[in-house]
């Protein structure tokens, strides 16, 4: 029996944070729909279920087979999870009288159990459901209520089988994580070793053996995912690497050849592809975003496979595909959960490449992708570089694009970026850029009028880019960021900053 726990996701918006703070833990674990449960649950040695936006009273409730998990693996059911343990085990499930949502605390908690160790009394948590627990389970006993929810955690005696009503994973559950500690470490008898080094030493071996002597090529974008993903198969494979850099003339000011040299400096074996001039030229008076998006998307598959073919029989096409693309991938129920899905990205490459995929990252989420970056001693500058849309300025240059409008938003976006980095404010920000709008407006600049461009900056603070808060950037910061915009960049003559959250806003105009 390995060290994994198993997480059978019911569409809640919150189970990949259930995901996260378990890896917090130092404990691995992985999310499966729960209509496609594993055949061979030997290799986990917990068990927790998700929420749900489903009531377990519907017909077309979520409905998963338990019989291999209930009594036999240490089992945590959250929220929905509870709910379903209750109206299919002998308790009663019915709609409350009010909705119960939001902070609660904690009271009569019984300390005795190992579950609750550490926790105090009145302790505050999350409470998100419509449905309330009336009677318990069959077998089952009490272990803390709130002052609305009469059964807010229980358990099923004879077994480890725990359930709550509330939800541990989210921030405004104080002790959230010393209760996932407890069920997983002190019940489950979970050892904490899924670390940043033991990771990179399991997947280097890994990919050594899967590859062998055979060539690999992976498609380099700047980013922290391709970066690390890259430097992971070069400790497995040196040479045998083969990473191609595109310009696909939409990058940052100075970005092709700043990236390249710092590729070439942490010994990477790069080929850097200047198709500039083949990207704008297929561009060239399209103004639909999603076709904008099509486009760059289908030059650079010609553009990568022209390369690609150069490299004489490679087998194997490296990606940075990370965990939160593999759970969208396969939904729990169609879709309910309230992920948002960035569609940002230029698309995989074509069937008939023929290569065989190989994603050293496939199991990690974007926060311990920058951890394992660190425990490989890439530099901090290049792990904490803010996320950068696939189709690049293309989708910030609103409308067509011209190679003029290009030159414009990469000097306004250097304007805006080094700025933050010299006010000491890049690494509170988790995305940041400037968007070039279709509008003129008047303007007075020495004793003349002028009818020129606008430009909004944008700048957020996120975890995982599903939702975004704007940033509040300080006033002095943006004044000066706007003064030096209209005066060093020809045809702008107005600045604006966008205050819009996501949702319902998204991060990027287009």
């Amino acid at each position: 029996m390995q060290n994994n726990v198993l997480i059978l996701d019911f569409g809640s918006q919150y189970t990949q944070l259930i995901a996260r703070r378990v890896r917090e833990l130092n404990i691995f674990c992985e999310i499966k729909p729960y209509n496609r449960l594993p055949e061979d649950l030997s290799e986990y040695k917990a068990v927790i279920l998700s929420g749900s936006p489903f009531s377990v009273r519907a017909e077309d409730a979520p409905h998963p087979d338990l019989s291999r998990i209930k009594g036999k693996v240490p089992l945590l059911a959250v929220c929905y999870g509870a709910q379903y343990l209750a109206h299919f085990f002998g308790g009663v499930v019915a709609p409350s009288n009010t909705r119960e949502y939001g902070r609660a605390r904690l009271s009569s908690i019984d300390t005795s159990d190992p579950f609750f160790k550490d926790i105090q009394e009145e302790t505050q948590v999350w409470m998100s459901h419509s449905d309330t627990i009336q009677e318990l389970p069959t077998g089952a006993v009490r272990l803390a209520r709130t002052h609305d929810v009469l059964n807010a955690a229980y358990k099923i005696e004879g077994e480890q089988t725990y359930a709550i009503q509330f939800h541990p994973e989210v921030y405004h559950t104080t002790d959230g994580k010393q209760l996932l500690e407890n069920f997983l470490v002190h019940i489950a008898g979970l050892e904490q070793t899924w670390t940043p080094d033991a990771f990179v030493e399991a997947t280097v071996a890994d990919l050594k053996e899967k590859i062998g002597k055979d060539k690999v090529i992976l498609g380099l974008s700047g980013g922290v995912d391709s970066t690390v993903a890259a430097v992971l198969l070069h400790k497995a494979i040196g040479k045998q690497l083969h990473c191609i850099f595109v310009n696909n003339g939409l990058l940052r000011k100075n970005e092709f050849a700043e990236v390249l040299d710092q590729y070439e400096h942490m010994g990477l074996n790069v080929k850097g592809v200047d198709a500039s001039a083949r990207f704008l030229n297929a561009l060239e008076g399209e103004s639909d975003p999603e076709k904008k998006r099509k486009i760059i998307g289908g030059v650079f598959i010609d553009v990568f496979d022209d390369e690609a073919h150069k490299v004489e029989d490679a087998k194997w096409l490296g990606q940075g595909t990370i965990y939160p693309d593999v759970i969208e991938s396969v939904s729990a129920t169609g879709g309910p959960s309230a992920t948002i899905k960035s569609h940002h990205n230029v698309g995989g490459l074509p069937d008939f490449m023929k290569l065989k995929v190989v994603e050293p990252l496939k199991m990690l989420f974007k926060d311990e992708v920058r951890r394992v970056g660190a425990s490989m001693d890439l530099e901090p500058e290049r792990l904490g570089r803010h996320p950068f849309p696939g189709p690049g300025l293309a989708i910030r240059i609103l409308g067509d694009i011209t190679r003029e409008k290009v030159a414009i938003l990469q000097e306004v976006d250097a304007i805006f970026i080094n700025g933050l980095k010299e006010w000491g404010l890049y690494d509170q920000v988790w995305q940041a850029g400037a968007i070039l709008l279709p509008v003129q407006s008047v303007g007075v600049m020495g004793d003349e009028r002028t009818y020129e461009k606008c430009v909004a900056l944008r700048a957020v603070e996120s975890t995982d880019g599903m939702t975004a808060d704007w940033v509040n950037l300080p006033y002095e910061f943006l004044q000066k960021t706007s003064n030096d915009i209209i005066n060093k960049v020809p045809g702008v003559n107005r600045v604006v900053y966008d205050i819009s959250s996501k949702p319902p806003a998204t991060i990027e105009w287009e």
